[in-house]
């Protein structure tokens, strides 16, 4: 007879009282009323219990070569500092907590969003364990911590909650899975015990795709007599200090994948189609090197300047700094001398222009002969950095910059600059307004006024979690600044909620593209607004509602509806940009995954979409784009999105990868094509910017005789306009896109 497991059976009996509708299951109401009603010394271990996962644990919190498990050993990883900082997300009341820090490891803070269950705990643990620390919070907001403060994130069943089915991994997953990449320390580890349903294995996945090494294990957990049970498994996520892409490594010996059953079967399913597409992405040819790696000589002596010498690299040592730095390091040429700075470390924040200058050796080239420095350092931060101040950044990288101010026999006094509005060339800016999203994060409005504008004041708009951070602008009114004769103009920050938006110009390059693209496809599909007919126009994102509103002004034939998953952007751009809605201007707030898919599904008359944009920067740093969304390049999507389209239906975003990541587009290339047959392209902002333009209608277009036909089209309904010519002179950049 099998031996009984109390433990187990507590599980079993307390999971038949759980919430049980998605909307309990994410209420904190809900939770609050589980945990009054079980009490403090009710405990409960929903997946392995402590002995199955003991030692795992303890080794790799303590990062030293594990024993001999099960079936499997954990490898040998970077150890950490003796005092181990732990994040315990979506506590309950579990006792892991209680086991690790009776092991020794006592830096534990502990998070759940039920006051009810952190009063117990912390009451029960008080005296036992005074260093373990009970915080009341939301784990998808945890905006309390700074950046870069933990070794390791455990989470025991955590993630698996939130991916309910009803809300999915595009609100609070993603919000939260942000949070413990920001959290972690360089080198720290992300340790998920999970369930590994395929919604949370795409997540994971995509999400920890680029700068982390990936361990799969499983967990043994025998099942009580009578019961059957999912297998446990735990994921391991560690921050490198290199943003690779890396193969995701199974510990699971031959026996135990042949007596599972479909929930084995569907992640090794799972596992197989992430490690293709991994393969895929670490074809860069770009070459990135380390501290250690320059301190052996493999790019020439970096003690001595080396005439015309670019290197990129990456500083941040596990144990030795909170992150990781993208860099650029470069050595003037003696002939552009004097030099004003023997060595300057320019700190720029995340931007286009920042992006700009990682992309081009041009442009870095530029940088340097405008600071008049002899070696410059130039450190890009992305979204890790948003919540820190410049100091913290400047004390944490010291340790790497005085390596590199070893330049002959002396040490040379590095300077320090932020060269953010110097790079962009802006002369005058003032914050406006700033909110805070659950969904968006951080969102900014600032009126700027550039050097080369002729004080004409732009109104952006910027979210600091999106790697591009100002997603558009748009010139105020001059009547809103309107100065006496003689004086300066100032940006008065009283009168900003009030001014007028223009709403007749574009000034992205995305944005003027999307126009000249539109106009000239749909010359060639020579669509028809007879009998009041309009183009059924979707655009997925808001943002400040600068495209929607310029479409509808200037082209009347269209029929808008905007997708946007956040109301607090709503409420931005109606209040700070004039966005305003009509019977041919809708914003719907909802999911735009699902918003497509029902298009796709729909048989009604006159469902289906004419024309479809993507304006959605990505708010993951890791995912090796600056823009989309990955979600919105993946296979599924993208064919999703083609049944939504008419017969004659065109869509169109932009595709910029992050500047060490130019291999991105081939697979984006070979996605699209094996969806869309009629695919073009063209270039904007200098080759930053690739508009992507597929046409679903097959053959192909005769770009030079559209054009054509697009400049007697326009010449003969428009008044003559600066905005005219613009679109004549950018339909001519497209061509058809040709896959290498």
């Amino acid at each position: 007879m099998a031996e009984e497991n109390p433990a187990k059976e507590s599980r079993i009996r307390i999971a038949e009282e759980l919430p049980v509708t998605a909307v309990e299951f994410i209420s904190q109401e809900s939770w609050d009323s589980f945990y009054t009603s079980k009490g403090a010394d009710d405990f409960c271990e929903w997946y392995a219990d402590w002995p199955q996962i003991r030692t795992s644990l303890k080794n790799l919190l303590s990062f030293q070569l594990a024993e001999e498990l099960d079936h499997f050993s954990f490898p040998l990883l970077q150890p950490l500092p003796e005092e181990v900082s732990i994040l315990v997300p979506a506590c309950g009341a579990s006792r892991l907590s209680e086991h690790l820090y009776d092991e020794g490891f006592t830096g534990i803070t502990n998070v759940d969003f039920s006051k009810v269950v952190i009063q117990a705990m912390m009451r029960r643990n008080i005296r036992a364990r005074p260093e373990m620390k009970w915080r009341v919070m939301d784990i998808t907001d945890i905006t309390e911590f700074q950046s870069g403060i933990f070794d390791a994130i455990v989470d025991k069943g955590g993630l698996d909650i939130l991916m309910d089915s009803e809300h999915g991994p595009r609100s609070g997953p993603l919000s939260y899975i942000s949070e413990v990449k920001r959290l972690l320390k360089a080198g720290g580890r992300y340790i998920c015990l999970t369930l590994a349903e395929p919604l949370v294995l795409d997540l994971l996945f995509s999400k920890f795709r680029f700068g982390w090494k990936i361990n799969l294990y499983t967990i043994s957990d025998e099942a009580s007599p009578g019961t059957t049970t999912q297998q446990t498994f735990m994921l391991v996520a560690e921050k490198s200090y290199l943003t690779v892409v890396s193969r995701i490594v199974p510990f699971m010996d031959v026996s135990f994948v042949e007596t599972q059953g479909i929930q084995v079967d569907e992640l090794l399913e799972a596992l197989k189609r992430e490690n293709t597409v991994r393969e895929e992405y670490s074809k860069s040819t770009d070459k990135w090197y380390s501290l250690e790696e320059l301190k052996q000589g493999v790019n020439g002596n970096i003690g001595v300047i080396e005439s015309g010498r670019v290197i990129k690299l990456f500083l941040g040592e596990t144990g030795t700094s909170r992150f990781f730095y993208t860099c650029v390091l470069l050595d003037a040429p003696p002939e552009t001398g004097p030099f004003s700075k023997q060595f300057l470390v320019l700190f720029l924040q995340k931007s286009q222009a920042s992006q700009k200058i990682l992309a081009s050796e041009f442009r870095q080239r530029l940088v340097l002969q405008s600071f008049k420095a002899a070696r410059l350092l130039i450190i890009v931060l992305d979204s890790s950095y948003f919540r820190l101040y410049p100091d913290d950044t400047r004390e944490d990288a010291d340790y790497f910059v005085a390596k590199l101010c070893q330049v002959g026999d002396d040490d040379t006094d590095a300077k320090y600059m932020a060269g953010d509005y110097m790079i962009e060339g802006i002369k005058q800016s003032k914050t406006v307004h700033q909110v805070s999203s659950v969904l968006t994060g951080q969102i900014s409005v600032e009126d700027v006024i550039y050097n080369q504008s002729q004080d004409i004041t732009f109104r952006r708009l910027y979210f600091e979690r999106t790697e591009s951070l100002m997603h558009s602008e748009a010139p105020l009114s001059t009547e809103a600044f309107r100065q006496k004769k003689g004086k300066p103009k100032k940006i008065d920050s009283h009168a900003s909620s009030g001014v007028k938006v223009e709403h007749t110009i574009l000034t992205t390059g995305f944005h003027k593209g999307v126009i000249a693209g539109l106009l000239l496809f749909s010359t060639h599909s020579k669509r028809t607004t007879k009998a009041g007919g309009l183009v059924k126009t979707v655009i997925i994102g808001l943002g400040p509602g600068i495209l929607p509103m310029f479409m509808r002004n200037r082209l009347p034939s269209l029929k808008i509806e905007v997708v946007e998953l956040d109301p607090v952007v709503l409420n931005v751009a109606s209040n700070y940009f004039g966005f305003t809605e009509d019977e041919r201007l809708k914003v719907h707030i909802t999911d735009a995954i699902k918003f497509v898919r029902e298009k796709a599904n729909s048989e009604a008359d006159g469902s289906k979409v004419d024309l479809l944009i993507i304006d959605v920067d990505s708010s993951d740093s890791s995912s090796g784009l600056i823009s989309p969304e990955a979600d919105f390049v993946e296979e599924s999507f993208l064919l999703t999105l083609k049944d939504s389209l008419s017969d004659k239906g065109l869509f169109i975003f932009k595709l910029i990868p992050k500047h060490y990541f130019t291999c991105m587009r081939a697979p984006v290339y070979s996605k699209l094509e094996r969806v869309f047959s009629n695919l073009y392209h063209m270039y904007m902002d200098d080759g930053f910017v690739e508009i992507i333009f597929a046409v679903k209608k097959e053959g192909p277009v005769e770009l030079d005789e559209v054009c054509k036909a697009l400049e007697r089209s326009l010449l003969g309904n428009y008044k003559m306009h600066p905005w005219i010519n613009n679109v004549l002179h950018d339909s001519k950049l497209i061509k058809p896109l040709v896959l290498p």
